[in-house]
């Protein structure tokens, strides 16, 4: 493996220990970089309770099962992982520097890669873990419409996000209804939409989302309750750029970092890829992109000639 020179610790940091991070952690380890994963445990991949859009598993594969394949992959290769957080991202001459949220001494690299994904906005409900793993609440039509063709499903939202996520489920599914966590005021366009697809629209705030005994909903407001078969939360997504934002790293109005073709952030030597960046909020879409940025931060490290 090519050893960084002084004063760097690595050729290439890691921040996030998600399906983005590990891949870009196997490409740059094959290619003989000595690379530093900084995890801090909280990939958004590892509460999908079975996946089944990932290709080359026919049966759907447990996030948490293939987080923890792609880690045992990069290890094999080189890569070493750490189970830290990284509170500050700072540049150094040449390179950047890394700060632990404990305190201890920052890491120095040369390049970064940022896969610090997203968090999902989570709707007050009562056993959400179990909710989500029995599949009773949903955060991603992408990744699973599928599994709700025919069902009965809530949207539960705090706004016109909740609007647009029915009338895509719409494809999947006839029998939807729309709820709001709090009063919106909900535009004639977009009442004259979800009439025009038969989607109902209850204007009474959410007071409760509880499991119902033998699978499924129960959806509480002021004047009554409906029971649905899945629940899906439009809450939001929190955005985890705040490392490269705070080094003046462009994004866009909801906080995804903006990258170039080849991954790169408008910060030169510090690259992004996954949930953080600019892109469909996919497992496939993020190992893609931490492919496509790897193999150019292994250019911009050196090549022999």
């Amino acid at each position: 493996m090519t050893s960084p020179e002084e004063p760097f610790d690595c050729e290439v940091a890691v921040v996030g220990g998600g399906p983005a991070g590990l891949t870009g952690a196997i490409y740059l380890a094959r290619f003989k970089r000595s690379v530093r994963v900084l995890d801090a445990g909280c990939s958004r991949a590892v509460k999908i309770p079975r996946s089944h859009n990932m290709p080359g598993y026919p049966q759907g594969v447990v996030g948490a099962e293939l987080v923890a394949a792609m880690r045992a992959q990069a290890e094999r290769y080189g890569a070493r992982v750490q189970n830290t957080h990284v509170q500050r991202l700072q540049r150094i001459e040449g390179g950047f520097a890394l700060h632990p949220d404990d305190g201890g001494e920052p890491l120095r690299s040369r390049l970064v890669l940022l896969a610090t994904g997203a968090s999902d906005n989570e709707p007050a409900m009562p056993h959400l873990a179990e909710a989500v793993r029995e599949g009773v609440l949903r955060y991603c039509p992408v990744c699973d419409g599928f599994e709700v063709i025919g069902c009965s499903v809530g949207i539960v939202t705090d706004g016109p996000r909740g609007v647009r996520e029915a009338l895509y489920l719409r494809h999947f599914t006839d029998r939807l209804t729309v709820y709001f966590t709090q009063p919106v005021e909900v535009t004639e366009e977009d009442r004259r939409r979800l009439a025009a697809q038969g989607i109902g629209m209850q204007p009474a705030p959410v007071r409760a989302l509880r499991l119902r005994e033998g699978g499924g909903a129960r959806v509480e407001y002021d004047s009554g309750s409906d029971e649905h078969d899945s629940l899906y939360g439009a809450l939001g997504l929190r955005v985890h750029s705040v490392l490269a934002t705070a080094l003046g790293a462009e994004h866009d109005e909801d906080g995804y970092l903006v990258t170039d073709a080849r991954q790169q952030t408008s910060i030169e030597g510090l690259y992004a890829a996954g949930d953080v960046a600019q892109s469909l909020n996919q497992i496939t879409v993020a190992t893609g992109g931490a492919a496509i940025a790897a193999a150019a931060m292994h250019r911009v490290l050196g090549l022999p000639g």
